[in-house]
């Protein structure tokens, strides 16, 4: 599923304050921010006791069963629902694990410095990267009229594929999806190797945060550039088109039927969206279409491949990525 949001039957491990998240999946907080506690237990992020185990090899020979070792190791966690161990990734010997509580406890002590507050934390792919993000304290207002949020995404990997980071970024990350979109439009980060000076580190990253109110003005002012700047419909429809071509004549029907909805779903969002009516007509209004969540893959879309090669369009970052930078340099 594209959310790649950790699930266990009915239950998942994820918590977002005031706002369901578009996947619908998880415990929300109503009416509040949540407490980092909170986002450890009703998460199911806590308890998970990420730690390292010798790698092994199993060859089978004539003379029956050898074990031998390898190098490396394996990162080992207790499932959050069914407490058994299961391994998430092979790292080197100077890797440490940053334990979820220690993603959060980082936070707290931020939140204490800012006035930011919890909004969204989840587990994705299994348990591999864990996202927790707080929402700062005051929104943008571009041009007067279209309100943004910024917030803090602490993005951290227990699989050894990257860094512990801080991200200072408009996009509010719920799943797989928009944390990619987070990773791709910031400007203000941190990171931290997982190393056993990591908790310290993770601890000077308030300094780099001095970087917060910068980003906010800078951010400001590239919107405002954006929301001086006129986008006509036929730009943005010439901008639709760039990014997704048009299929060859021999495609499915499905193929070519889901090009049609996806070029009417984002003309409708340029053209009709209830929140664009203060901005309609500007560079800044082209942006939200692309960032706004993709769709899930129908049952149906993952049986045909020319579907599923479409749905793998509508569920990348890339179509976004091509936006966006299009538009900022044309702007």
């Amino acid at each position: 599923m594209p959310h790649h949001i950790e699930t266990h039957h009915d239950q998942a491990a994820a918590i977002f304050a005031r706002t369901d998240p578009w996947h619908r999946l998880g415990v929300t907080v109503r009416d509040r921010a949540f407490t980092a506690e909170e986002g450890m237990t009703l998460g199911h992020l806590g308890g998970w006791d990420v730690r390292k185990a010798p790698l092994t090899a199993t060859v089978l020979t004539d003379d029956g069963v050898t074990t031998l070792d390898a190098p490396g190791f394996a990162t080992i966690r207790d499932n959050p629902f069914t407490g058994r161990p299961e391994a998430l990734g092979v790292v080197g010997a100077g890797y440490q694990p940053l334990q979820n509580e220690d993603h959060a406890e980082f936070l707290n002590h931020l939140a204490d410095q800012s006035g930011a507050i919890f909004d969204t934390a989840g587990s994705l792919r299994g348990g591999r990267q864990v996202f927790i993000t707080m929402r700062l304290p005051q929104s943008l207002r571009v041009g007067g009229v279209d309100e943004v949020d910024l917030n803090i995404a602490a993005l951290n990997s227990h699989d050894g594929t990257g860094a512990f980071r801080l991200l200072l970024t408009p996009v509010r990350v719920v799943c797989a999806n928009t944390q990619t979109v987070a990773l791709q439009r910031h400007q203000a980060s941190f990171s931290v190797r997982h190393t056993r000076h990591a908790k310290a580190a993770v601890a000077a990253a308030r300094d780099a945060l001095g970087l917060t109110f910068a980003y906010s003005q800078e951010f400001q002012a590239e919107a405002e550039r954006l929301l001086d700047t006129t986008l006509t419909d036929a730009a943005f429809q010439a901008l639709t088109e760039s990014v997704f071509a048009s299929p060859d004549p021999d495609a499915s029907p499905r193929l070519r039927a889901a090009h049609t909805e996806r070029q009417n779903t984002l003309a409708h969002l340029f053209h009709d969206a209830p929140t664009q009516q203060t901005i309609r007509g500007t560079a800044w209004a082209g942006y939200p279409p692309w960032s706004s969540t993709s769709t899930t893959t129908p049952p149906s879309a993952r049986r045909d491949p020319d579907s599923a090669r479409a749905v793998r369009l509508l569920t990348s970052d890339q179509p976004a990525r091509v936006a966006r930078q299009t538009l900022w340099q044309d702007s």
